[in-house]
């Protein structure tokens, strides 16, 4: 049994960066030096108008010990050095001759930690973005916020800012789990936080919750689901522990993880708590209350194009597959030098896209046309096979146009994925 991962490596909605959302293709290969500033971005040609923007923030007061992500501890000067930088490079961004016709419809602060940010600073990088691009009137503006670091005030300021939704990293509710995670709230912080989303009046909270972690047992975790249900976000996002190599438990590993069987059971403890309160499982990963499903990263899902900056962030535009290098002092150096900071780049071919279009989108209930997973069994015998073995024991659903996985085919998606490659 293969449990739908946290991708990378830790519980949050974030871009399909080269180092693993859920479901993301592999990471780009390094490119070959570019003459022109803009590199590749300069190479390529967007297929459609509207873009998503992801700017990923990588500062931490503190690396949780599952987490795998491109981060930074948090140092004033730094910040600051980052926050230059990422000016000059939504400038070099929107220098490149094809921008001036894209839209933005949705723009996506993670990290790392972006509540982290002041609210001024926040303003001023949403104020750059719109003095450079189109940004559509109603764009969706999500800010990743662990409990912490979200206070009444700063919400308040988020808002004036323009932000529309916050994602909250609440990950357990008990109060022996957290400190054993890394993480810096209590409980009863991570109530507050969300009581200040709420009363910063945002149209979207969305809550992120952790399973099978150390020390959680199935009533433990049934008691938090309803504690999470009870507050009545509009979105919950819920991930599965994999100990990915990037992550302090990866390389030393960890005691006291819950037996696969309990892990597959808060899996449908979940599911089934939240059908009848009547939220919808849109992805794998994702629950969402009706008209409240993140819209951003629908992008990823649907093989849409989206721009990215800040260090680590991952684009794609047209079939260019696109990474900023990692490394804080070699992302700054870029903007400063007058460059994009891109380090990896790869040209995705036909077969390339399809198969991503089809993970990706087999990903959510509304799943892919019929005729997308016709053309990739074509010729393939042996998948068509499997295929069909996945109908049979009820995981994949089939009808005249679309084909979509079940939800016991979402428990099992990874490994199917693996076959689709």
């Amino acid at each position: 049994m293969v449990l739908p991962g946290v991708g990378l490596g830790a519980p949050r909605e974030t871009q399909a960066e080269a180092d693993g959302f859920p479901g993301a293709p592999p990471a780009p290969r390094l490119s070959a030096p570019s003459a022109s500033p803009h590199g590749v971005l300069a190479e390529t040609q967007p297929r459609q108008r509207r873009m998503g923007l992801y700017v990923h923030v990588p500062f931490c007061t503190k690396r949780c010990y599952y987490c795998s992500f491109n981060t930074a501890p948090m140092d004033g000067a730094d910040m600051a050095r980052y926050l230059r930088a990422l000016a000059r490079e939504v400038d070099l961004v929107a220098d490149v001759a094809w921008a001036p016709a894209v839209e933005v419809t949705s723009i996506f602060f993670g990290g790392g930690t972006p509540s982290l940010l002041e609210p001024e600073d926040l303003h001023a990088i949403l104020e750059r973005v719109r003095a450079r691009f189109a940004v559509e009137d109603d764009a969706e503006i999500t800010v990743e916020c662990n409990p912490e670091s979200l206070g009444a005030a700063k919400a308040r300021a988020y808002r004036s800012a323009g932000v529309t939704r916050i994602s909250l990293g609440v990950q357990s509710l008990d109060d022996s789990i957290l400190p054993r995670l890394g993480r810096e709230h209590a409980a009863a912080g991570a109530r507050d936080a969300f009581e200040a989303a709420r009363a910063a009046d945002f149209p979207s909270v969305s809550v992120d919750l952790m399973y099978g972690v150390p020390g959680l047992d199935l009533d433990g975790w049934r008691r938090a689901v309803a504690t999470v249900l009870d507050w009545a976000p509009d979105h919950v996002s819920a991930y599965g522990l994999t100990l990915d190599p990037g992550s302090a438990w990866g390389a030393t590993g960890v005691a006291g993880l819950p037996p696969e069987d309990v892990v597959i059971a808060q899996y449908w403890a979940l599911a089934e708590a939240a059908r009848t309160r009547s939220y919808e499982h849109y992805e794998v990963s994702n629950y969402a209350r009706a008209g409240f499903r993140s819209r951003h990263n629908q992008i990823y899902w649907r093989a849409q194009e989206y721009l990215a900056c800040g260090p680590g962030a991952c684009g794609f535009v047209g079939d260019l597959r696109y990474a900023n290098a990692r490394a804080l002092p070699r992302y700054c150096g870029g903007p400063e030098d007058g460059r994009l900071p891109i380090e990896t780049s790869e040209r995705l071919t036909v077969r390339q896209q399809l198969a991503e279009r089809l993970i990706l989108g087999l990903r959510t209930s509304d799943g892919i046309p019929r005729a997308w997973l016709d053309e990739r069994v074509q010729d393939d015998a042996a998948l068509a096979r499997r295929v069909r073995d996945w109908e049979e024991a009820g995981m994949l659903a089939i009808d005249a146009t679309t084909a979509r996985l079940t939800e016991a085919g979402f428990l099992v998606s990874d490994a199917l994925f693996v076959e689709l490659l």
